[in-house]
């Protein structure tokens, strides 16, 4: 008996370390799909071992590709995971070893959902359509959203599982995977391309994982003026990162500051004045992230303004999907106790549409974060938008897991929505990512790059702007919901027979 548990840990070990293996940054996607035909053939065991094997295969799924979060909250990063291990634990524990293929991929594609909403407004990291989007499974969707990408992945794996195994699998299954990515290739969303621009994207280059300071924000900025002087050819369109135009209006904090650093802060107004100016000088549209205080001082604004050709100041959209631990604080008081590395304020969450108002058109944003959730490019897209912008800094994290996973979800948005999307971070990874989620081209980390390109202004909707989530929600709760109707069904009758043989044997039949 201990021989078989042992053997049944090391398979859930190994099933969750392929499964992670296919995400970005390492991104060997055939290990992820012969990982989940693993968990697959363990799901065949008993209730409680089916619930602790998953509790193995998702603690050795999410301890690698989050380590990220250990520089962003070091206490919180180990609570995620556990948090989302038991989530996934659940998906063993509710798929039976009868017919359980199309309630393992089912549960899985809620549980994904889940994590994608909760807690904290979701934490969609790590997540099987990151490793989908890079598989021939991808244009699937452009019909059903990244979401659908979930499922499919999990058939992959049961088909591969059924053929290791020698049992035929469903034709019906093996159609569903070969039919629906297909599908997404055909022409049946209203989109079309308006015209051509040229963009630019720039990176400002500097050290990876180097923390927010006051002292550096002029050197941060002074960088990106630099890097945007390398643009020496007519461009339509400039974009900068996150958080680069960093000034400081708390006048408190400027008075103790001169005095350690070096060069003088970066206000307000010397900050508008340069980018009205490179605006004038380019004659192009110029989009840049900022970062300050409110002007009530009570929480920090963090948005992307909108500078015209003639050098006016137009839109502004203000981020709206915070990061947990980063730009808000949950259990603030408790916290504060174990770190000392916690922002001093919130951010004040934006409402308005995720687009910019310019002479190009409706340019769809969406800051950082956002990128990792499909419904934020909806309404980007939805609003109008007819490129999808995300200014992103990701420049404090240690390694470049979370900046590879963004790539991949800025491909995800790109196929989902069929639009453009210029990803610009200032320390990497900057990147242009065509309609087909192909990334078109991409920096390194810490180089100082401008990356021109003419990309397509598209208007129109997809399937998966359209009707979201919903299909996918409301089949898998489908599925689910059958198969416990149905195990309860043959529970009930299996005990009404028992009690018949009971009664027949004490009639002496």
């Amino acid at each position: 008996m201990g021989t078989v548990l042992s053997k049944t840990r090391s398979m859930s070990l190994l099933a969750g370390l392929l499964i992670a293996a296919g995400l970005p940054p390492w991104g060997w996607w055939p290990l992820t799909i012969a990982g989940l035909a693993l968990w697959d053939r363990l799901l065949s065991q008993n209730t409680a071992r089916r619930f602790g094997c998953s509790l193995i295969v998702g603690a050795a799924w999410l301890f690698p590709s989050t380590l990220w979060m250990a520089d962003l909250t070091f206490i919180g990063w180990p609570i995620a995971v556990a948090t989302f291990t038991v989530m996934i634990a659940l998906v063993g524990l509710v798929t039976p070893s009868n017919r359980h293929a199309a309630t393992f991929c089912a549960a899985l594609t809620l549980v994904e959902l889940l994590r994608w909403s909760w807690p904290f407004g979701g934490v969609p990291i790590a997540t099987l359509s990151m490793v989908g989007v890079s598989t021939p499974l991808a244009p699937a969707a452009k019909i059903l959203g990244s979401l659908v990408l979930v499922p499919l992945m999990a058939l992959a794996g049961t088909i591969l599982a059924a053929l290791v195994q020698r049992s035929r699998p469903q034709a019906l299954a093996v159609g569903v995977l070969v039919v629906l990515p297909l599908a997404g290739w055909l022409p049946w969303f209203d989109t079309s391309e308006l015209r051509t621009i040229r963009v630019a994207v720039v990176q400002g280059g500097g050290t990876q994982n180097t923390r927010a300071d006051v002292c550096q924000n002029r050197a941060v900025f002074e960088r990106h003026m630099t890097a945007s002087a390398l643009i020496n050819e007519p461009v339509d369109l400039v974009l900068w990162p996150e958080d680069v135009v960093h000034p400081s209006r708390n006048t408190a904090v400027a008075s103790n500051a001169l005095n350690r650093c070096e060069e003088p802060l970066l206000s307000r107004e010397e900050a508008t004045e340069r980018i009205v100016g490179l605006a004038r000088d380019l004659q192009a549209v110029v989009v840049t992230g900022w970062f300050e205080p409110a002007p009530d001082r009570r929480a920090n604004l963090n948005y992307v303004q909108l500078t015209d050709a003639g050098g006016d100041l137009g839109d502004t959209y203000h981020k709206v999907q915070l990061v947990p631990f980063g730009e808000f604080l949950p259990f603030r008081n408790f916290v504060e106790r174990f770190s000392d590395e916690v922002p001093s304020n919130d951010v004040r969450a934006g409402s308005s549409p995720a687009v910019l108002i310019s002479d190009l058109g409706k340019l769809g944003v969406v800051i950082s974060w956002e990128v990792f959730f499909d419904h934020r490019a909806r309404d980007a897209i939805g609003n109008g938008g007819t490129v999808l912008l995300n200014p992103t800094n990701g420049s404090s994290y240690w390694l470049t897991i979370v900046q590879s996973q963004q790539i991949a979800s800025s491909r995800l948005r790109a196929i989902e929505t069929d639009r453009w999307v210029l990803q610009a971070a200032p320390t990497g990874f900057s990147a242009v990512v065509n309609p087909a989620g192909e990334v078109v081209t991409r920096t390194g980390v810490s180089e100082q790059r401008v990356l021109i390109e003419t990309i397509g202004l598209r208007e129109g909707s997809t399937i998966a702007v359209v009707v979201g989530i919903w299909p996918l929600l409301v089949a898998a709760i489908a599925v689910v919901g059958f198969t416990y109707f149905n195990t309860l069904r043959l529970a009930v009758t299996q005990r009404l027979s028992k009690r018949k043989r009971f009664a027949a044997r004490g009639r002496g039949y």
